[in-house]
């Protein structure tokens, strides 16, 4: 459980991303002016003697163990469903067919809403109540816009929600049964990004839209202070993560950096590994040309739906984090992230959606090249489970009669 009426965070301010640029974090924040996320700051240093590592052992097994280094100032404000503390799965059958070793999955799928955007929904949602905001407005590909859904309904706030018409039709109705306005567009998200801009500036809805309020990454982040913690206060060597936004890469790197700058930690940091679909791949262009913005790929298409996203504002923060860790970006086509799929499932027991299946094609790719060692300690992650996907498995079983032959197994 949560204390009540408790002050524990140690958020200090905001900063912009780009511009330096500082700000009230007891206001409602969007972009700084300079078109650019704010990232959460803490007084770090002040934490560092009032906190350590042990501290966190008997705490409850939610991401909230690590309310200091979360924004919400009260935990009355919390709204939680128990997320976080997702498994750490070790992968030795996968492993072996990949020729790595010491391969595991970190699996976001058993959460609440059954993806990792509970983690930004829930700290997200919290912060907004407890600014005193009452309705949130975003477009979405599918599981942030039901994560958020779900949370605001659990708040106590209204939610509009406009997602492309051919996204995930799970993720239709948890926003629907949730009580979220929502709409469709036929279009891409960039499409229902300018119907929810819209809705802002005319309705006065605040835009929760992927990193252009604060919050979100600080839930995201919580990945990164689990693996550190799951590992032993130790981390792996490279973590390979789906990148559509790309709001998990880049929080797992700002946890990095918190733990180092409270002492935590003193080891390398993991390299980082973006995956993108080859049908929309802007982050995996930019780094192969060693930029640090991504231009725009046009009409992206990609079943992994999740990370179809052609304009991700985040691109700069990926690339500083892939850049930073001396990780890599790697694009796999869908046919390749589609076995790869059927593949986990059938040697681990793991339904994993279309964009954690990307991670395994692409660890299979960086093995094939050398760019992965056979010893090395590389986590996968799994954003969501595939039963939000039923259209990426076909099940036609023969039908059976009483009397018929027992099937042998082969």
């Amino acid at each position: 459980m949560i204390a009540s009426g408790v002050a524990t965070s140690y958020l200090s301010h905001l900063q912009c991303s780009e511009c330096g640029r500082t700000f009230d974090a007891d206001r409602p924040q969007n972009l700084c002016a300079c078109g650019s996320p704010l990232l959460a700051r803490y007084d770090l240093t002040r934490l560092a003697g009032a906190l350590s590592p042990a501290a966190l052992a008997d705490r409850p097994r939610t991401l909230w163990r690590y309310r200091e280094l979360l924004p919400v100032r009260d935990d009355e404000h919390v709204t939680t469903l128990g997320e976080g503390m997702t498994p750490l799965v070790a992968l030795p059958r996968l492993g072996e067919r990949l020729d790595l070793s010491r391969l595991a999955l970190k699996d976001e799928g058993i959460g609440p809403t059954g993806t990792f955007k509970a983690r930004g929904a829930a700290v997200g949602v919290s912060r907004a109540r407890e600014l005193g905001i009452e309705r949130v407005a975003m477009p979405t590909n599918g599981n942030a816009g039901a994560a958020w859904s779900v949370y605001a309904a659990r708040a106590g706030l209204a939610a509009l929600v406009v997602m492309p018409i051919d996204a995930p039709g799970v993720t239709r109705r948890e926003c629907a049964v949730a009580g979220a306005q929502l709409s469709l567009v036929d279009g891409a998200i960039a499409d229902a990004g300018a119907i929810v801009a819209r809705a802002v500036a005319d309705r006065g809805w605040f835009d929760v839209s992927t990193l252009k309020e604060p919050y979100r990454l600080e839930g995201k982040k919580t990945m990164g202070l689990e693996l550190f913690e799951q590992l032993g206060a130790r981390m792996p060597d490279v973590i390979i993560y789906p990148a559509g936004g790309g709001v998990g890469l880049i929080g797992i790197h700002k946890a990095m950096s918190e733990l180092r700058e409270l002492g935590w930690y003193d080891g390398p940091f993991p390299r980082l590994v973006a995956v993108q679909s080859a049908g929309c791949a802007p982050v995996v262009r930019a780094y192969e040309a060693g930029e640090r913005r991504a231009a725009p790929w046009g009409d992206g298409e990609t079943i992994a739906f999740g990370i179809n996203v052609a304009k991700p504002l985040g691109a700069p923060l990926m690339l500083d984090a892939i850049y930073d860790t001396g990780g890599c970006a790697v694009a796999v086509p869908d046919p390749e992230l589609l076995d790869a799929m059927h593949e986990l499932a059938r040697l681990e027991g793991a339904f994993v959606c279309p964009e954690g299946a990307a991670t395994v094609a692409a660890a299979r790719r960086l093995r094939e090249t050398g760019w992965l060692q056979r010893d090395e300690r590389v986590v996968l992650l799994n954003t969501g489970t595939g039963l939000k996907y039923p259209e990426t498995v076909t099940a036609d079983p023969p039908v059976l009669r009483p009397g018929d032959p027992v099937p042998d197994g082969h």
